[in-house]
């Protein structure tokens, strides 16, 4: 893995756990060598991911729509700032730019953004490790969802595995390089679609 795309909060929320972990992932990435792809804010986690690995001199690419940097809140100490038009292109960058995923605590914005990947990968669009960095238990309540889903036969449990889980950042990192994607399809072709 050369680049992981991290998905997380402009905001930092109710523990400060989420920001020492945030800029924890980012530190971790920069010793491993990895480039961090993220949506080129300076605020909340997006900012603290960010100046976690470019504080050890690592690499922060950010992908950023053009109505929020005029926000002022566009990250002025990044490797690459990438302006976007939308919010859709703002997505289809960041996968094309990375080769996993990584969802930190956040709110609809960050859902968003990892269940389009988890929807892309399920049908089969690319193969790249998505995966959740359970922080306290922050991704619980979604975990459980899932393993509903499962159950009540809405979700094949090969795609809910798809989804990789880890309440520490080396074992996540471990699962992402070891990651196989599942071999049944949805009910499309990839030609077709």
């Amino acid at each position: 893995m050369k680049r992981i795309t991290v998905f997380c909060g402009s905001s930092f929320g109710t523990e400060e756990i989420y920001k020492e972990q945030a800029t924890l992932l980012g530190q971790t990435l920069a010793k491993q060598n990895i480039e961090l792809v993220y949506g080129g804010a300076n605020v909340g986690l997006m900012g603290a991911v960010a100046d976690g690995i470019l504080n050890e001199g690592g690499k922060a690419i950010g992908v950023l729509p053009n109505f929020l940097r005029s926000k002022e809140i566009a990250h002025l100490g990044l490797t690459e700032l990438i302006l976007v038009e939308s919010m859709h292109e703002r997505k289809t960058k960041m996968n094309d730019l990375c080769d996993g995923v990584i969802a930190l605590p956040g709110g609809f914005g960050t859902l968003e953004e990892l269940f389009e990947m988890l929807t892309w990968a399920q049908l089969g669009l690319h193969k790249k490790p998505i995966a959740i960095l359970n922080i306290n238990g922050f991704y619980d309540s979604l975990i459980e969802l899932t393993q509903t889903m499962t159950e009540k036969g809405l979700l094949k449990a090969a795609n809910q595995k798809m989804l990789l889980v880890s309440d520490n950042i080396d074992d996540l990192l471990n699962q992402m390089r070891n990651y196989e994607p599942p071999t049944v399809g949805k009910w499309i072709d990839k030609e077709k679609s």
